[in-house]
């Protein structure tokens, strides 16, 4: 059965359903993380109108940055639903914003980054040993990252380029370096989040080429690290990035700005090195103390409205 790709589909989203089915009369507050199109469809829908059933209070945790296109194109499906829900919480004012264009109020609560498990370390020197972690998928544009290590490279020839994802398009970017002729590119795959402060460790600037984008967990978590970002404007990009201040940002599709920033950062330590400090202070907005309140006073309001049972679900879609 597991092989067979549909058919493990739906026997698992309708084992789900009849989970969700069973244990949600005995919960006051249902929690659901939500992607978008068939994730939300198979997963969150269900959660809502379930919850809803029963009179139970929702809340949608949406983290697709692909939320606009979402909404646009599967209206049947998600603004209706939505409605039904009593908190849409997302993490940037960016998707408060792509909601509100939609007639649905959400609220912004920043996801977590925990700063004791990144540890700081100044760079310094700075050296051109770079990485990128998105998705090899299209809306993270990583052939872009390619192309400008290409001019990096350049300049530095000794630079170090790695690219910690898997994705459909693997075959295709790897073939791009070679086309580039490319030094020093390690394709390694996906990383577990356990490795992750080691291999932020081992590298000095983080590349983000990204088209579609919300709050990049890899973008916070390097700002925690001491990695210098340079990345894209994407979506939800400049609510937790400040250009100049915290990272360096560019518009999205400029690979060639890409590479031209990394290399200001590599010809200028001071401004490095201020970057760098500048983006952990701001990290410090993504931990729990800072957003744990905003958590409970909502928890607070939707327990109000209901007799309680002092119980939550949390459902985890990605």
């Amino acid at each position: 059965m597991q092989k067979v790709k549909y058919l493990r589909t739906a026997i698992t989203s309708l084992l789900y359903w009849i989970i969700l089915a069973i244990r949600l009369p005995f919960c006051d507050v249902v929690h659901v993380f939500s992607a978008s199109y068939y994730s939300y469809l198979l997963s969150v829908a269900p959660v809502i109108l379930i919850g809803k059933v029963y009179g139970k209070q929702v809340i949608v945790n949406y983290r697709s940055g692909e939320a606009e296109g979402h909404l646009a194109n599967w209206k049947l499906t998600t603004t209706p639903i939505m409605r039904l829900a009593d908190a849409i919480v997302v993490p940037s004012d960016y998707l408060v914003a792509v909601f509100a264009r939609f007639g649905l109020r959400a609220r912004a609560i920043f996801n977590l980054v925990e700063l004791d498990r990144f540890q700081f370390r100044d760079r310094d020197p700075l050296r051109p040993v770079f990485l990128c972690s998105r998705l090899l998928e299209p809306l993270y544009n990583v052939g872009n990252v390619l192309r400008a290590f290409y001019l990096i490279q350049r300049h530095y020839p000794e630079a170090v380029l790695t690219i910690a994802a898997d994705g459909w398009m693997k075959g295709e970017l790897e073939q791009l370096a070679k086309d580039l002729q490319l030094q020093n590119v390690s394709f390694i795959g996906r990383v577990v989040f356990e490795e992750m402060p080691d291999l932020y460790d081992r590298h000095d600037i983080y590349l983000n080429a990204s088209d579609i984008d919300n709050m990049p967990a890899s973008i916070t978590e390097s700002m925690a690290s001491g990695l210098l970002v340079v990345t894209t404007n994407a979506g939800g990009i400049p609510w937790i990035v400040t250009h100049d201040e915290t990272g360096l940002i560019v518009e999205c599709g400029d690979y060639k700005a890409l590479a031209s920033n990394a290399l200001r950062l590599l010809d200028d330590p001071t401004v490095a090195s201020r970057l760098a400090r500048n983006a952990r202070e701001s990290a410090r907005r993504f931990t729990w103390t800072e957003v744990r309140g905003t958590w409970l006073q909502l928890y607070h309001e939707l327990m109000k409205k209901t007799a309680p049972r002092n119980n939550v679900i949390v459902s985890s879609v990605k």
